[in-house]
């Protein structure tokens, strides 16, 4: 199980990354360079791929053997959660077809 905590653990390395490119992209408030590029790939790209993965490995794992908590804790698993809502929030925000329009 300390595999769980791994992939909990970059889960939520990506979720920050994936705020802080958000709120770049929102504000512009970081000058470009390849940090800012890094974030980016780091937050959006592979939080695509990460942060569904714990959360469906955290519901297998409740189906399973219901012993997540002794593993990875309560606070963590409550933010990859709520990165992976925000991720799809705004994964659904910016492909609306109204929020293009003029």
């Amino acid at each position: 199980m300390r595999w769980l905590l791994f992939l909990s653990r970059l889960a939520f390395i990506t979720g920050l990354c994936f705020l802080v490119s958000v709120s770049q992209l929102l504000w512009d408030w970081m000058a470009e360079g390849s940090v800012l590029s890094t974030i980016i790939t780091i937050g959006i790209f592979m939080g695509l791929l990460i942060l569904p993965v714990t959360c469906i490995a955290y519901g297998l794992i409740v189906i399973i053997r219901k012993e997540i908590r002794s593993v990875v804790p309560r606070w963590l698993i409550f933010a990859n959660c709520v990165f992976l809502l925000l991720l799809l929030f705004t994964i659904f925000y910016w492909n609306d077809p109204y929020y293009h329009q003029k």
